[in-house]
């Protein structure tokens, strides 16, 4: 479910039924409005909301590694995180605790299967670089198309296969199922979702500036490292023959200096160095 709150202050449908395969995490964003800022969050789990169990919290300590929750004050968004994903995560509510009132809330459902889900990602955070395209795979089953939609914003529809959000270029490929944004700009930093229709599933998208850093691979490192102890060696054995009386070959040493002697080199370094 890909929440916003309307100007009722309720908060209002955008994803309904997100799918997903056991063992997984899905990770599901959740928007309320401004004046909710300091209020407290909350996932809970079952059909029934005056029934349901608290699954994670704001105001709590998250004990329960199955469930997360982390908020974004400066976008109004929540980040729900359901993990290691079984048949019986399905019902849930994201919900807004109101003091003196009804909580704002709203439903959403998870259909999860063991084997391909009807409609899934790759990645659900991705980086994008300023001026740059990137392109996200929307792996679905059915035949209809999808539309790729922002969260709080437009969509480009199956229909209309090209368009743009927030100024930035959006293309949907149908044939290979993917989307492609080009000419990043910092505001197109979000969660976007694909949207089938039946089933939604959202992606968090991260603008930000290219590294300018030059790649160097650690093998080269290595290289340059042994290199420098082969030279260092080479110093170090040159220091010794250069102590040798001149009577000493250039594989023997004179290691000691009262009773002048030339011995090999190796044996001159393990009794005396």
């Amino acid at each position: 479910i890909i929440l916003h709150v309307s100007l009722m202050d309720t908060l209002v449908f955008i994803i309904s039924k997100v799918s997903g395969k056991t063992g997984t995490s899905v990770s599901i964003p959740c928007s309320y409005d401004v004046k909710h800022k300091n209020h407290v969050k909350f996932l809970c789990k079952g059909y029934y909301f005056n029934y349901c169990s608290f699954a994670v919290r704001t105001d709590s300590s998250q004990g329960i590694e199955k469930y997360s929750i982390s908020e974004d004050k400066t976008q109004n968004n929540l980040n729900m995180t359901i993990k290691r994903l079984t048949a019986d995560d399905t019902h849930f509510w994201c919900g807004v605790e109101i003091n003196n009132g009804a909580d704002d809330r709203q439903y959403f459902q998870l259909s999860v299967t063991t084997g391909t889900p009807s409609l899934s990602l790759a990645h659900q955070n991705v980086i994008g670089y300023i001026g740059d395209k990137i392109t996200i795979n929307c792996n679905y089953r059915n035949s209809g198309g999808v539309r790729w939609c922002k969260l709080g914003s437009t969509c480009v529809t199956k229909a209309t296969v090209s368009g743009n959000i927030d100024g930035t270029a959006v293309i949907i490929n149908m044939t290979i199922s993917n989307v492609t944004m080009s000419g990043l700009k910092p505001e197109s930093s979000g969660w976007y979702y694909c949207d089938t229709g039946d089933y939604q599933r959202p992606v968090h998208l991260t603008v930000t500036v290219k590294p300018t850093g030059k790649y160097v691979d650690p093998k080269v490192h290595i290289i340059t490292l042994g290199m420098l102890s082969l030279a260092v060696l080479v110093a170090l054995l040159m220091w010794f023959i250069q102590r040798c009386s001149k009577s000493c070959s250039l594989f023997s040493l004179c290691c000691d200096g009262l009773a002048p002697r030339c011995v090999s080199v190796i044996r001159c370094f393990i009794q005396y160095y």
